[in-house]
């Protein structure tokens, strides 16, 4: 049986360190810098890890979806999910970047993967 497993050679499992996940997601909203921030935060916090979300509004939301009532209020306007899913997504290039960051700032980086199929609308 497996007891433990290991990320960028840090040892997760029965009798090891609590290994911390700071989840940066798309806080960020949209602005490379902003993640660069978070990923400060989450080295003076003492994460091991940040993880963010890596997507493609094209492929995981239709443009005719709406966004929930509650969702509008929060961000105080009608829009589509794409249209706002399109203003927190970084392009590839940044995701590099932040990983290179990520690397200086002696944290592990961590992403989500982007779906590779097209929704079909």
């Amino acid at each position: 049986m497996l007891t433990t497993i290991t990320i960028a050679g840090k040892k997760i499992g029965i009798g090891e360190p609590c290994f911390i996940i700071a989840e940066a997601g798309v806080n960020h909203n949209g602005d490379v810098k902003n993640a660069k921030k978070l990923v400060d935060i989450a080295v003076d916090a003492g994460a091991d890890a940040v993880k963010f979300q890596m997507f493609n509004p094209d492929m995981i939301v239709t443009d005719t979806a709406v966004v929930p009532p509650y969702v509008q209020k929060n961000i105080g306007e009608k829009t589509t999910q794409h249209k706002m899913l399109a203003g927190l997504a970084l392009p590839a290039d940044d995701f590099i970047k932040l990983r290179q960051y990520c690397d200086q700032k002696n944290i592990i980086f961590l992403c989500t993967p982007i779906p590779m199929m097209p929704l079909i609308s």
